[in-house]
């Protein structure tokens, strides 16, 4: 029984503990939520506010409305899982290592993770989707919501052509809804969504649904023709060395985009699939309206790389050319520091992590390679800004995939196709280099032009440059 003596001794400790608990509610009240959002295969222009006139994307148009838009955002590399590492790291691939899909981040690198950092800061996490880097049970440690999947998964659960049972797109807008469910005030949060949309159903079967999107689109974009890439035409392909031309890209382009009617249905239906993203995003955000979490919730959309659709008669991703690295990047922040605005500034997937645990407060491991985004959401002018950036891709598919490196920078891109079987050693089979000022589309190699011997050999010279560098 707590008599009044006591209680009157014990008053200072109950004290400390009040003071303790309203502090710890003061600190999740400051500290944001953090919702970061990636497709696979969403290229750059794939969206209304990204200049596209016929996809539908109502929710993401809205929220970038009211977001910090970055016109020139890139990935470092071409791949899914090691694009994914990159992300998650915040380092080059050169450094973390992941170059293949069953290789797993260890536990040293999962704790210098953006997910790692942030649960050992107290956030409740949660990963739903794709985890693209080795199997989702390695990371167990550190996440408290456990949606992710290995592998690729499938869109439908039940028979693919007939498309039965719940669209995998809506199914992790659910896993998403039920996140929120469980999280409240008194600690923030943070949820990684890794939408498998709109990565293909991949299969050689020229006959198979590549793109299988939700029934519920298929009504859209019915009565809409798609003009073609302005480099689809045969010349464009026919430039490209034949180690290119037999390869993956072109391999892939035969299954998906080899005539008029068959390029209208993939198209159609990878934007169909973008829309279904799209309708996930609109519910989150109306859940974080419903939950009274949407005056403090960050929120990050963007995608792992892009996608060839039929440009120079390819199709997948893997190659230097921008349509394949440039992405998406939308970066919401409620608060008053933060305006609507676009950003010129070269942006790359390896930014991600440290601009997350900026605006969670977090300090980046020294490991990361990155640049937090945060001063540029809340309108700072930064000095010193990154110009240029190193490309890598050394996945080779046992030889239907070309690796490449390369450099590009705010006028200039050179790529630098590898030998397969010196890769490591950065022996070159195949050069380019473009003036993207007067090329924007890539098309006239200028790397065998006597007249830009100097810029190629500065180039080359930047590339070895990086190559160390970035290690």
């Amino acid at each position: 029984m707590c008599t009044p003596v006591m209680f009157l001794r014990n008053l200072p400790y109950v004290a400390s503990l009040i003071v303790l608990f309203v502090t710890s509610i003061a600190r999740a009240a400051d500290r944001p939520n953090i919702i970061y959002l990636m497709t696979d295969d969403q290229r750059f222009d794939s969206m209304g506010c990204m200049g596209n006139t016929i996809i539908q994307t109502p929710n993401l148009d809205q929220l970038a409305s009211k977001s910090t838009v970055f016109d020139n955002a890139f990935v470092t590399t071409a791949i899914c899982m090691t694009s994914r590492a990159c992300v998650m790291t915040g380092q080059y691939a050169a450094r973390h290592g992941i170059w293949d899909f069953s290789t797993t981040l260890t536990p040293d690198q999962l704790a210098k993770t953006y997910i790692g950092k942030l649960h050992a800061a107290g956030y409740r996490t949660g990963f739903i989707g794709k985890w693209g880097v080795g199997h989702p049970k390695s990371a167990d440690g550190i996440l408290d919501f456990k949606g992710g999947f290995p592998g690729q998964s499938r869109y439908f659960q039940g028979d693919v052509k007939k498309k039965q049972g719940r669209h995998l797109t809506a199914q992790m807008g659910d896993q998403a809804l039920e996140f929120l469910e469980g999280c409240d005030a008194n600690k923030p949060f943070h949820l990684s969504i890794s939408f498998k949309a709109p990565h293909c159903q991949d299969s050689t079967d020229v006959l198979s649904d590549q793109f299988p999107s939700d029934p519920a689109y298929a009504s859209l974009y019915e009565d809409v023709l798609v003009p073609p890439p302005y480099t689809a035409a045969a010349e464009y392909h026919d430039r490209m060395p034949d180690f290119l031309k037999n390869s993956m890209n072109r391999d892939r382009w035969a299954v998906r985009f080899r005539s008029p009617a068959r390029f209208q249905q993939s198209v159609k239906d990878y934007y169909r699939l973008i829309t279904g993203v799209d309708t996930v995003v609109g519910r989150i955000r109306t859940a974080l309206e419903q939950h009274g979490f949407s005056d403090n919730t960050i929120i990050i959309f963007t995608s792992d790389h892009g996608f060839f659709l039929g440009e120079y008669g390819f199709a997948g991703k893997w190659t230097p050319h921008d349509v394949s690295i440039r992405v998406p990047l939308i970066i919401h922040d409620p608060t008053d520091q933060a305006d609507a605005q676009r950003r010129a500034e070269m942006t790359l997937g390896i930014d991600m992590a440290p601009t997350i645990l900026g605006f969670a407060g977090v300090e980046a491991p020294e490991s990361m390679q990155g640049r937090s985004l945060v001063d540029l959401v809340r309108g700072e002018k930064p000095t010193n800004w990154r110009e240029s950036f190193f490309y890598e891709h050394w996945f080779t598919a046992n030889g239907q995939i070309a690796p490449s490196e390369g450099i590009r920078d705010l006028r200039w891109k050179y790529g630098r196709y590898l030998e397969p079987e010196a890769i490591e050693g950065g022996d070159s089979r195949w050069e380019e280099l473009y003036d993207l000022k007067s090329d924007p589309h890539e098309t006239t190699n200028l790397a065998n032009n006597p007249a830009y011997a100097d810029i190629l050999q500065e180039k080359r010279q930047q590339w070895k440059d990086y190559r160390e560098q970035v290690k």
